[in-house]
């Protein structure tokens, strides 16, 4: 569990792969339209991770939808895609489900949780990465936003670059 003033967001760059391996690489973001103020900060991480590593910007295709639980068909798409034409290194989903008084939130949560996990049993798919915020409050989703506990969609970001580039 993190701390109160943990950064989420800190990792070694030396960890990860050159740029002029980065650079050839291409990355699909889907990234929910609700709860804008916490998701787009979200997708600022997500592309400042990858670009700010090597990947150009050309190379990385981002599409919006509606809600969270629409997360799901969006990257379906861009792994039949990668499928096809090899075309994405890694996918990442970005939203934010803040816990109401109705089980709507058990629902969206874990109908996009076990989507991406089934996008990952895919053959020959590229990896999906879970880049869902579910919180308690909307304090907490700000804070793991660009706040106190960094940018969960920056460690998307790192976790995309690391999972599409493991060698077997």
């Amino acid at each position: 569990m993190a701390t109160q003033y943990q950064n989420l967001s800190e990792y070694d760059p030396d960890l990860l792969p050159s740029k002029e391996i980065l650079e050839k690489q291409s990355y699909a973001i889907a990234v929910a339209d609700w709860n804008p103020q916490v998701t787009h900060a979200l997708l600022n991480g997500a592309i400042e991770g990858l670009t700010g590593n090597g990947v150009l910007k050309r190379n990385i295709n981002v599409v919006h939808v509606p809600g969270t639980f629409e997360l799901t068909y969006a990257a379906k798409q861009f792994v039949f895609e990668h499928v096809k034409s090899k075309k994405y290194d890694a996918v990442i989903v970005l939203g934010c489900v803040v816990q109401g008084d109705t089980p709507h939130f058990d629902y969206v949560c874990q109908g996009v949780t076990q989507g991406v996990a089934a996008l990952n049993t895919v053959e020959n798919a590229c990896p999906v990465i879970f880049g869902v915020l579910t919180t308690n409050t909307m304090q907490q989703a700000l804070d793991r936003a660009g706040g106190i506990h960094g940018n969960k969609g920056v460690e998307a970001a790192i976790t995309a670059i690391k999972m599409a580039n493991i060698v077997w």
